[in-house]
């Protein structure tokens, strides 16, 4: 059985975040992005709509989530045309607004999995690595292009690319602003599998089912360890592996 729930879009063309249950046991939340005749780019309507989803029930009560698109396009990036207007006090409102919703989706306590195809630039990438596992057609386009109008990657784009693929190879894809493909990102470990066939939502799915079946508090601990040790001194985050093994024993 699926639960489907689609959010109001303000206009035909502002995109809607549509939000399902799914799974042997009802306890995967898969959102799918969907303004299709924009490439999914990410309006704030869309931002702010994922964001209530995130927060809403049917995330909140599951135990792995899934973020997708449709096969053109995971998404072609955030929608710059309603940003550029603003002043810097409106862009620093829009941060603490629907531009949290990068790092809402990070912070998230279950495993997450971006199932992606088509186009995954700009924002959309941004948002793909804010996931902890990612999946990808082979012919899914990469890339971060925001140098080249004028501005960069500022929803956590730049910090998540230098701690995945390092400052060498971040200066390389944001100063140029070049496209790679999945085989380049799964070379990279920016994408944990290549789904052939036209089935990264499906691979996408079995992923979640594994690990929408592990123990809930370790998976959500072990999630939070894995974060904090990317930046932790080492001493610090052997500490925290242990403090965190002492918590979690005889809780699984």
């Amino acid at each position: 059985m699926t639960v489907t729930d689609t959010t109001p879009a303000a206009s035909p063309e502002a995109g809607t975040v549509e939000i399902e249950r799914t799974g042997e046991h009802q306890d995967i939340a898969v959102l799918t992005l969907r303004r299709e005749r924009k490439l999914n780019a990410l309006s704030t309507h869309m931002e702010s709509a994922l964001l209530d989803a995130l927060r809403g029930p049917q995330v909140r009560t599951s135990r792995a989530v899934v973020v997708t698109g449709v096969p053109r396009a995971f998404s072609a990036g955030a929608d710059t045309g309603e940003l550029r207007e603003m002043t810097p006090e409106a862009i620093a409102d829009y941060y603490r607004s629907s531009g949290a919703v990068y790092e809402a989706f990070a912070a998230l306590p279950q495993p997450t999995v971006a199932a992606l195809s088509g186009y995954c630039l700009g924002g959309g990438l941004e948002l793909a690595l804010a996931a902890d596992i990612r999946v990808a057609d082979p012919d899914t386009v990469f890339g971060l292009p925001e140098v080249g109008i004028g501005i960069l990657p500022s929803s956590g784009g730049v910090t998540r690319l230098v701690r995945e693929v390092g400052p060498a190879r971040t200066r390389d894809l944001v100063l140029r602003g070049r496209r790679f493909g999945a085989r380049e990102a799964y070379a990279w470990g920016l994408v944990g599998e290549i789904a052939e066939g036209g089935t990264v939502r499906e691979k996408a799915m079995e992923i979640a089912a594994e690990l929408a079946g592990q123990p809930r508090l370790a998976v959500s601990v072990a999630k939070q360890v894995i974060t904090a040790a990317t930046d932790a001194p080492r001493e610090a985050a052997l500490l925290l592996e242990q403090l965190a093994y002492a918590a979690l024993n005889r809780t699984g």
